[in-house]
């Protein structure tokens, strides 16, 4: 489905941005806005200290804006994907857990901002909640901007119609299954400092 052709792929006017913006900021969270990709990855990157234990929380975003390989694969930062990968699926599932929900960085997207700085995303497993709600010393989140809507109920509505259609062709090439909204989290506050977004005006992710 091309960029631009559901209501849900629309980028919004400055003014929205910049009431969104003012919102965030007022429940804590920090924010960048830049123009593109290239500019996104390096803001975020910049905030990561060299040597820190990254999560690289499965995104579409991470892979469109290179985030996900640069920490994965650089060598620049310990990535605990790799270290929760090289545990076993069946035997390990608790250190798995362990390893990808207190790292030092959590690195991610949403599905839904809301005007009233809301975050809104959702998933199958709930695995990234953890690192986003509580466990990770910081947050970084890169969010095209198509993602602000008017308020929670617009918020959900985009994840049925709109997220969930995308993941749901990714996951069958992917996996061979179908996705599907197994838990929502909403994020509506958090201490100063300790999650940050990184607003694209591009339409990135879904």
């Amino acid at each position: 489905m091309p960029a631009g052709t559901t209501p849900y792929d629309v980028l919004p006017d400055e003014d929205t941005i910049s009431t969104t913006v003012t919102a965030l900021e007022g429940r804590g969270f920090g924010v960048d806005v830049v123009d593109d990709a290239d500019r996104a990855r390096k803001t975020a990157l910049n905030m990561i200290a060299f040597g820190s234990t990254v999560m690289t929380n499965t995104s579409v975003t991470l892979d469109q804006t290179g985030i996900a390989d640069a920490v994965d694969n650089s060598g620049l930062y310990e990535s605990a994907r790799d270290k929760m990968n090289a545990l076993d699926h069946t035997t390990q599932v608790q250190e798995r857990k362990a390893v990808s929900g207190q790292p030092d960085f959590a690195i991610g997207s949403v599905h839904a901002i809301t005007r009233q700085g809301e975050l809104v995303i959702a998933s199958a497993s709930g695995s990234q909640f953890a690192n986003y709600a509580w466990g990770a010393a910081r947050v970084i989140l890169v969010v095209g901007l198509q993602k602000v809507v008017p308020d929670l109920e617009t918020a959900r509505r985009r994840l049925r119609e709109h997220s969930l259609v995308l993941e749901n062709v990714r996951a069958k090439a992917a996996y061979g299954r179908h996705s599907y909204i197994g838990k929502i989290l909403e994020i509506h506050q958090d201490t100063p400092g300790r999650i940050h977004l990184v607003l694209v005006r591009q339409v990135l992710g879904y």
